[in-house]
């Protein structure tokens, strides 16, 4: 089927597409290096037609095995029967979605098991739409708690918070390479570093001697390096932000909701944050939902009055549909037990990781992860061999600083895609990291199909692996 200017499509004229009209289309109305990054893949030349479970099925009847989790959203898999019926349910019977004149049951009752969930007086919560969103929401209330008289937030130097203008300037991921605008008096700390953190309150006072920190942002577990904070840290940095009235907000979009080994990262800790922010597979991954919960004393302190107690708020603030199938996904958690589930996919993935890090140790330099989020980073020492297959490379898919692990990473995704029909991901902070990060629904037998694969893929060879994936980048272009 033929882009055809001066149409308006149907939802169902899109099912009749074929590759070359999307490719046409995302050129023309979306991002044309977007076409030129993905298509490098076989993944990016395919189209999917429907989902279940663990995989993915194309239009050319491939069924593909889907070890990326969905960048978080899919903790659930594709297409849970459960989620599917709520939403269905909801549908059928007409309900009220959103309405600024009523106050929605369904949002409610989320808010309620929520702060079930949730330890210490983590009570009060905001539902909105993106992660960044949550992040933005959970910024504006700690410099409102402070009634706007304290300056500086910190953040960590590897962290990602979303890519809007105020998370963009709280990021310290490579991705942050241009210096969009952002609030002012952004410091930086390094990451599980307490004494960097120590350096920073103490630098950063008033005149009268007290702290000019009205907030600290943290990822307990930094989800884009798979880097973990220690115990000792986090329960050290928390009687700091106590002890200098500083707000803590755990920011737990990726890592929260069962995926790295406990309901929360954070819980592992014995430590509460006064502010977490959480989203991904909070929506079950059909509805795109995010929301932050702070404990009862902060939100009193910032929005506790009649006239700022709407501040902040959004037009999709409590959507029905959304916040009935965020009940439902987290009632599926729970009553699953999803958290075991993690604990254990964790176990049987870095034993797998591991062995083949002891298979190949040319080619594997670590294995780093928690739960269902875990990735393998490739050997520094295999870059002279990659500076050789550059020639084979065309345009300037690569042409930056982390090209050469992102050659290697991109190679063994290509193979594992081709070869055996698994979908992996790339994680791109301190190292690039070939992302092993399943949906908590995954079994020990995807897990072995799993490791099989990857045996079979580095079991060629680096640089058959090079050469297979530079081709194909060069007979696609």
């Amino acid at each position: 089927m033929d882009h055809q200017k001066n149409k308006l499509y149907q939802w169902r004229d899109c099912l009749e597409f074929n590759i070359n009209t999307v490719h046409d289309l995302y050129s023309q109305y979306i991002n044309k290096r977007q076409v030129d990054m993905v298509s490098s893949f076989g993944f990016g030349r395919g189209i999917a037609t429907h989902a279940e479970g663990m995989y993915i099925h194309t239009k050319d009847g491939r069924k593909i095995l889907d070890f990326t989790g969905g960048q978080g959203v899919l903790s659930h898999g594709h297409n849970h029967p459960r989620i599917l019926k709520v939403r269905q349910d909801f549908q059928d019977e007409k309900r009220m979605e959103v309405h600024k004149h009523f106050f929605s049951p369904y949002m409610a009752a989320l808010a309620h098991n929520i702060a079930q969930l949730l330890p210490g007086d983590l009570n009060i919560s905001f539902f909105c739409n993106s992660g960044a969103e949550a992040v933005e929401g959970a910024v504006k209330l700690a410099y409102k708690y402070h009634d706007g008289k304290r300056k500086y937030i910190l953040h960590s130097d590897i962290s990602f918070h979303g890519k809007l203008l105020v998370t963009g300037g709280l990021g310290g991921s490579p991705e942050f390479h241009f210096p969009f605008p952002t609030i002012p008096h952004i410091e930086s700390f390094t990451f599980d570093d307490i004494e960097s953190i120590k350096s920073a309150v103490t630098r950063l006072k008033t005149e009268k001697g007290e702290s000019d920190i009205y907030a600290i942002i943290l990822e307990p577990f930094n989800a884009s390096s798979l880097s973990q904070c220690s115990t000792a840290f986090l329960q050290e940095l928390r009687q700091i932000c106590n002890r200098e009235n500083i707000v803590l907000i755990f920011d737990e979009i990726y890592s929260g909701w069962a995926k790295a080994g406990d309901l929360f990262y954070f819980f592992k800790h014995d430590v509460i944050p006064d502010i977490l922010t959480y989203s991904k597979s909070f929506g079950g991954g059909k509805s795109s939902i995010s929301g932050y919960t702070t404990r009862t004393p902060i939100f009193k302190g910032a929005y506790g009055s009649t006239r700022d107690a709407i501040l902040h708020s959004t037009t999709y603030n409590g959507y029905g549909e959304e916040t009935v199938t965020a009940i439902e996904a987290i009632n599926i958690i729970i009553e699953e037990d999803y958290v075991s589930k993690s604990k254990h996919i964790g176990q049987v993935l870095h034993a797998g990781l591991n062995n083949l890090k002891t298979k190949y140790p040319d080619l594997i330099s670590e294995v780093n992860g928690s739960g269902s989020l875990n990735g393998v980073v490739f050997n520094k020492d295999m870059y002279p061999a990659l500076k050789a297959a550059l020639n084979f490379v065309p345009g300037d898919l690569f042409k930056d600083e982390g090209f050469l692990g992102k050659l290697m990473t991109a190679a063994v995704m290509s193979d594992l895609f081709n070869s055996h029909g698994i979908l992996t991901s790339f994680g791109e902070n301190k190292n690039i990291t070939l992302f092993v990060a399943p949906s908590l629904i995954c079994t020990d037998e995807h897990i072995k199909t799993f490791i099989d694969a990857l045996d079979n893929t580095l079991g060629k060879g680096k640089l058959k692996l090079l050469v297979a994936f530079a081709t194909q980048k060069f007979l696609k272009t």
